[in-house]
């Protein structure tokens, strides 16, 4: 068995955090208020000495990533992209919630119900579950002992409630913008691996 360290940590705050609006898909920025945070924050964090750097590939995972670890190139994993809302994009709940496909898809407890033009959530689990399976085999077959990633709230949150523990909900899992957590992941051969200690930090 071999010991992996991973850091999950989300990216800074975007325009839609503050206005508290969907954002899956969309490539929305930074904004001025998440860079200052994040660069307040950025002497928190000395993941400098971690042996591989990823992000999903978003743009605000990637400023993420340059604010908090400058000099370290890093690698995009972009099935660990956030949830597609579909039409429901940069919308609020306010916006959405008289209409009916809103409704449905709120209350869909299998989760088989399509955000319109977007996805369900079964597919979002099945999608970045795949992407984190093949991280960590490629981290076990290079020989990588930690890596620091940035993505997103959802992805973590539903990560570790698909991976560690479904006695919390993938949105009490999710970790404050610019925070995150550390992952102690015991892997036994490719494909066979458990999470088995997580900390905040």
């Amino acid at each position: 068995m071999r010991e992996i360290k991973v850091y999950l940590i989300r990216h800074g705050k975007t325009y839609c955090n503050e206005k508290q609006l969907y954002c899956g898909k969309s490539d929305v920025e930074l904004s001025e208020n998440g860079i200052k945070e994040l660069k307040n924050i950025s002497e928190k964090y000395k993941f400098h000495k971690c042996d591989f750097y990823f992000t999903s590939g978003a743009k605000r995972a990637n400023q993420t990533m340059e604010i908090l670890c400058s000099r370290n190139k890093y690698n995009v994993f972009d099935k660990l992209f956030e949830y597609d809302f579909g039409d429901f994009e940069l919308k609020s709940y306010e916006d959405l919630k008289a209409l009916k496909e809103y409704t449905a898809w709120i209350e869909d407890i299998e989760g088989k119900i399509k955000c319109p033009n977007g996805e369900n959530k079964l597919e979002f689990r099945n999608r970045i579950k795949e992407g984190f399976i093949e991280l960590i085999n490629l981290l076990y077959e290079e020989n990588i002992n930690t890596a620091f990633g940035v993505l997103h709230g959802g992805s973590i949150g539903m990560l570790l409630e698909m991976l560690y523990d479904d006695s919390k909900k993938f949105y009490e899992w999710q970790p404050k913008n610019g925070e995150g957590y550390e992952l102690i992941i015991d892997v036994l051969e490719k494909n066979k691996f458990k999470i088995s200690k997580v900390r905040l930090v």
